[in-house]
């Protein structure tokens, strides 16, 4: 499908170009499918959080085709995208791969275009596939851990990911395809400084919005250089962490399937990834033994150096930056016997008993990684010891549930995306808004938002 004589840039837009519907693998298509479902689950879980409303008031869309966070509300699709992504990201409950979180980047910035263009379901879904694949084209070329050079890989990756899908559903051609993706390198943002705060899902949102922004201004005639991923001043050596970003190699896009290989993880717990390998194993542990929370001495975590990095909030007060905290998770785990939505909230949060349990955890960190799995450990583990000298360890855990290679069932996901709509007061009930994402191809974007009462699906 691509040629491989063509640099970098033009090779991946030529890509995004000639990707169709009837080209696509069907697992690919199933899995950007599930990429819908959970993203427009966290979103609507996240549609009341301050983030979104102090987004909402400021940028004060006007009225447009765009549908904001599933409610009675319509705005322009590049603002739509943006308070969308960042309600969709808010929680840190949306999936991860590719060492970022894509459909909380393209599912909203593909959803506000369609609603727009008035596409079909068919369209958005091969639209997120080029989005990944090209997200995927940029993360196989640089091992370096952007996350310890201080960049978040969702806003980075994020921005030129969305271009790419945008350029595919508004059907660009080669040339300007590349150019949308060049204009979207040059949107790209994000630091880790800012993790725990309102600004980490505002990277998401912005990348979408950008994604967006830079396929209508492409098709508009905008320019930009169609070399600007590989150029030696380009987007892969800015970014990179050690500079042996690899710029030269033919790109894989549309001849090896990376959705297929690196697949979609669905966060079975609403905190940062790097928790929840270890929040398994205290989770398994006190349903082993349960454990009262006088009787802690000690909970020992052992993860990697990276992860540690990471989860920077030791001794969080609110609900928000304990997303950022293996204490909170590992006490949440032994007073709540559980890690949800109802836990991760400023009051419950700044319990006494939370607060004095998580004094007593120890983080171990080992800079031994798994190369399948970049930054992370071989595993994961949680000890605590008991006052009365007694140590409880607990099983290493290589892969979290909700991994490619632990998946939920489809039962639980359909638990996670109605417990995310009932969290943020859905106005369409779960089982009518799932079966129309379970059947996105058959659909187009403008009845997959309407009210339930006005939809034909």
């Amino acid at each position: 499908m691509t040629s491989t004589s063509l640099p970098l840039t033009r090779s991946v837009g030529q890509f995004v170009a000639d990707l169709s519907p009837n080209r696509l693998p069907e697992e690919a298509a199933r899995i950007a499918r599930m990429g819908f479902i959970d993203t427009i689950g966290t979103m609507i879980a996240g549609r009341n959080e301050d983030s979104v409303r102090i987004m909402t008031e400021t940028l004060a869309p006007g009225d447009g085709p765009a549908t904001l966070t599933f409610g009675d509300r319509k705005a322009p699709a590049p603002e739509a995208a943006w308070i969308n992504g960042t309600a969709a990201h808010a929680l840190d409950y949306d999936d991860v791969a590719l060492r970022g979180h894509p459909s909380t980047v393209l599912v909203p910035a593909i959803l506000a275009e369609a609603e727009h263009l008035g596409s079909s379901g068919a369209d958005m879904i091969t639209a997120y596939v080029a989005g990944y694949e090209t997200w995927a084209e940029l993360f196989r070329r640089d091992s370096g851990l952007l996350h310890q050079k201080g960049w978040h890989p969702t806003g980075l990756y994020g921005a030129v990911g969305a271009a790419a899908a945008c350029a595919k559903l508004r059907k660009l051609d080669a040339e300007k395809s590349a150019i949308a993706i060049a204009l979207g390198a040059s949107q790209s943002a994000g630091l880790m400084s800012n993790f725990g705060t309102m600004t980490k899902p505002f990277h998401a949102g912005k990348a979408a919005h950008a994604g967006i922004m830079a396929a209508r201004l492409a098709e508009a005639g905008f320019t930009a250089n169609t070399d600007a991923l590989e150029h030696p001043q380009g987007f892969l050596h800015a970014i990179s962490p050690t500079g042996t970003e690899d710029r030269a190699s033919d790109s894989k896009a549309g001849t090896e399937w990376a959705i297929l290989t690196q697949g979609l993880g669905i966060k079975k717990y609403p905190t940062c990834y790097c928790t929840h390998r270890a929040i398994d194993g205290i989770l398994d542990l006190v349903k082993a033994s349960p454990i009262k929370v006088d009787d802690v001495e000690k909970i020992t975590v052992n993860i990697s150096d990276y992860f540690a990095t990471v989860l920077r909030n030791h001794q969080p007060d609110t609900g928000l930056a304990a997303k950022f905290s293996i204490e909170f998770c590992m006490a949440s785990g032994i007073v709540a016997q559980r890690v949800g939505l109802r836990e991760l909230t400023d009051d419950f949060v700044q319990r006494p008993d939370i607060q004095a349990l998580m004094k007593k955890v120890e983080v171990v960190t080992t800079s031994a990684y798994d190369p399948e799995l970049p930054g992370a450990a071989p595993h994961d583990q949680v000890s605590v010891k008991l006052a009365n000298g007694r140590t409880l360890e607990g099983q290493p855990v290589a892969r979290a549930t909700g991994h490619p290679s632990r998946p939920l069932t489809d039962q639980q996901i359909f638990e996670k995306f109605a417990d995310c709509l009932d969290a943020g007061d859905s106005p369409i009930p779960a089982d009518v808004l799932f079966k129309r994402l379970s059947a996105i191809q058959s659909i187009n974007a403008r009845d997959l938002t309407a009210p339930a009462s006005t939809s034909r699906a």
